[in-house]
């Protein structure tokens, strides 16, 4: 019988195979937080080290005003050299980590890119972190980003009719939230939603839920782990697992993708036909042998190129028509 590692990509299966050999069960291994966390800034620092800089893009460092009797919100913004003055169309980038791990400068590379290949400004946000924050300190900390971007979109130069949200795995359940959010309160019109493979659904009980547990990069396991982290105790409604959202109608066209060897695929694949019996008009991709970020992880690959190809393209016919 075929195991799951055997489905891989062979091209994107090379760098996993080296990380479980590096850290057996993969980083979701690591029981220790603190020490997890270290564990993939270090490996993300390691894989884009000797890469030159992007003399592309300009960034700066900028903080929002937090939710109330909460910290402000790190807030990194970047922009094309060459289009100082112009009023470009701009995408509000959330970084994933299963609420647990990640922030900006894991994800500053990818901004960086997704800036200059789409032409437009990005506006990525930090957030807390669960254990110590659980829901909603995340998708509260991205909305007040929002609404600081918003408010900004004088002085940071980008047009406010053409703003996209942006966020994979966990950043892409932010990405829903937080649009879902933006239409409850009559916050920041959205015009453009993209999650790749986002982590929506706190129930655990799809197939693919069951078939991903020992491929070495987000298996059930460390998703039942950081579910709970998340949820804090509590249970998820609509906001904390979008899945469980009753309305879906009135979100901003949408682009998801997932891989078919990721344990996401499944709910993923549930929402998408959701959102289009709700009237909103999604792209939805399904990659055989792409692994839970597996573009991530092996860039070089086709199956990574292709996969980063389309979203960029999506990207540009969304903000640029």
């Amino acid at each position: 019988m075929t195991s799951a590692r055997d489905r891989l990509d062979p091209a994107s299966r090379e760098p996993l195979d080296q990380l479980l050999q590096a850290v057996p069960g993969g980083f979701n291994a690591i029981p220790d937080i603190v020490e997890r966390r270290a564990f993939v800034a270090g490996l993300l620092a390691q894989m884009t080290a000797g890469l030159p800089p992007n003399e592309n893009v300009v960034f700066e460092d900028h903080v929002a005003p937090g939710p109330a009797g909460a910290p402000d919100v790190p807030v990194r913004v970047y922009r094309p050299v060459q289009a100082s003055g112009i009023a470009l169309p701009a995408i509000f980038f959330i970084h994933g980590g299963g609420m647990v791990i990640g922030d900006i400068e894991g994800e500053h590379l990818t901004a960086m890119m997704m800036c200059e290949a789409v032409n437009a400004v990005v506006i990525s946000t930090g957030y807390r972190k669960a254990p110590e924050d659980p829901h909603p300190a995340q998708m509260e900390d991205c909305y007040a980003a929002l609404l600081w971007a918003a408010a900004n979109s004088g002085t940071l130069e980008f047009d406010l009719g053409r703003l996209a949200i942006f966020g994979g795995s966990a950043g892409g359940n932010l990405a829903i939230a937080t649009s879902m959010l933006a239409r409850d309160r009559g916050g920041p019109a959205l015009c453009f939603l993209m999650a790749p493979y986002p982590m929506i659904d706190d129930r655990n009980e799809t197939p693919s839920s069951h078939e991903i547990l020992d491929i070495g990069i987000w298996d059930r396991a460390g998703n039942i782990e950081a579910w709970e982290w998340f949820l804090g105790g509590k249970p998820a409604d609509g906001y904390a697992a979008p899945a469980r959202a009753s309305d879906l109608a009135g979100l901003p066209p949408a682009f998801i993708d997932v891989g078919d060897m990721d344990l996401f695929r499944d709910e993923d694949i549930a929402f998408v036909a959701r959102l289009l019996q709700a009237g909103v008009p999604t792209e939805f991709h399904v990659y055989p042998g792409a692994y839970h970020a597996s573009e991530v992880f092996a860039p070089q690959a086709e199956l990574s190129q292709r996969i980063v190809g389309n979203r960029i393209a999506a990207l540009r016919r969304a903000l640029h028509g």
